[in-house]
């Protein structure tokens, strides 16, 4: 019997159980395979490092600027060397990795190769996991159970706190990591808003290796096929031109979902249950960025765990108090901003977002807004969203 069962040692998972073993809880940390790369951009905000400081030192290139391209490729620069953090860009494999060593030196217990399959329930009640391994099921026993294995979870429907996604509530994206001598900045991520609803980017590893694809939101995904979306965009010539050389070294690819209306409010507690992660939507609406909201939910609910664990009390009444936590209210609040702006960005084939660019480049206030638009969640002002329709 563990204390906590948590299902997907991703970064929400592997950071939920790191807080709650330096707390000294027994802690099941579930994988379905630690050598699997999950298919994303790897761009991480500096908001990482107050979770974990330690990342400094194992020599990430630092991010410090980023260029946005609106579908008829005006662009928007911003550089914040030497005025804020700088960012990091990752593949996953390793990164996983990493947070997972974090983890189990905490004194969490990892089990790889079990894919979650059901909750094992006793009168009614959730009281364990039971998944699938290599010599046959499994079963761990525990008083809380936190769901966070992604997208593809089949213990998030099966809670009954929600059901399965829908095409239209998701994004379908597909990427590469490449490797060859390009044109790019290395100091610097690019996004390219499409004409239809979704963007491409191409983010840095290191001089030569970057990470890129595209993807299509909501709706878009009846619309468009995402192969022939993903060719048209590494063919296009606004993006050949960083690549002078005409092949290059595809070290992987894949594609994959992502959650794209925000946080699912009404899914993430239940009787000794939490959902966090990709599986409760942790992922912006618009930037497609997970990795930082995901590691903020993992530890906001390792607390509110904590605080049931010690009263003895995992109820409904105590786990709700996850959805209340203040950096979990934020986060929220963020998302439905991004939410209500992506049909007004992408509206008339993204003219709305190239009127918002050009408006940029002839005004430094505007800019300023923009900018802060997209990079620090404040919400644009009506005086730029009547100036952008008129």
């Amino acid at each position: 019997m563990f204390d906590v069962v948590i299902s997907g040692a991703g970064p929400a998972g592997s950071r939920c159980a790191q807080v709650l073993a330096e707390q000294g809880y027994e802690v099941a940390l579930l994988e379905r395979d630690v050598n699997w790369r999950k298919p994303c951009g790897g761009a991480v905000s500096s908001r990482i490092f107050k979770y974990y400081p330690q990342l400094r030192k194992l020599g990430y290139h630092p991010i410090t600027g980023v260029t946005i391209y609106s579908g008829d490729y005006h662009k928007l620069q911003y550089s914040w060397k030497n005025v804020r953090d700088y960012s990091i860009n990752v593949d996953r494999l390793e990164f996983d990795n990493i947070l997972r060593n974090f983890a189990v030196d905490a004194g969490a217990h990892l089990f790889n190769k079990n894919l979650s399959l059901d909750f094992i329930t006793k009168n009614k009640k959730k009281i364990g996991i039971k998944t699938k391994t290599p010599s046959g099921t499994k079963d761990y026993l525990g008083q809380i159970l936190i769901v966070a294995d992604g997208m593809s979870s089949k213990l998030a429907p099966k809670s009954e706190l929600r059901g399965k996604w829908q095409i239209d509530e998701i994004g379908l994206c597909k990427c590469a990591i490449m490797k060859g001598e390009n044109n790019l900045d290395k100091n610097a991520i690019s996004l390219f808003f499409r004409a239809y609803k979704g963007y491409g980017w191409i983010f840095p590893l290191d001089e030569k290796s970057f990470n890129i694809g595209c993807g299509t939101w909501l709706d878009e995904n009846l619309k468009t096929n995402l192969n022939q979306a993903y060719s048209e965009f590494l063919n296009d010539p606004h993006i050949k031109q960083f690549f002078p050389k005409s092949k290059y070294e595809e070290i992987w690819s894949a594609a994959y979902p992502i959650p794209a209306l925000g946080v699912r409010e009404k899914c993430l507690y239940g009787d000794n249950v939490l959902i966090i992660g990709d599986a409760a939507g942790f992922v912006s609406p618009i930037s497609g960025e997970g990795i930082h909201p995901s590691v903020v939910s993992g530890n906001s609910a390792a607390e509110i765990a904590t605080e049931a664990l010690k009263q003895g009390d995992f109820s409904t009444q105590i786990l709700k108090k996850y959805k209340q936590y203040p950096n979990i209210k934020k986060i929220i609040r963020n998302f439905k901003m991004k939410v209500s702006m992506v049909e007004f960005l992408f509206e008339n084939q993204g003219l709305n977002l190239s009127k918002m660019f050009e408006l940029a480049d002839a005004e430094d206030s505007i800019r300023e807004e923009v900018i802060n638009m997209f990079l620090f969640n404040t919400p644009p002002s009506k005086e730029l969203l009547l100036r952008i329709k008129s």
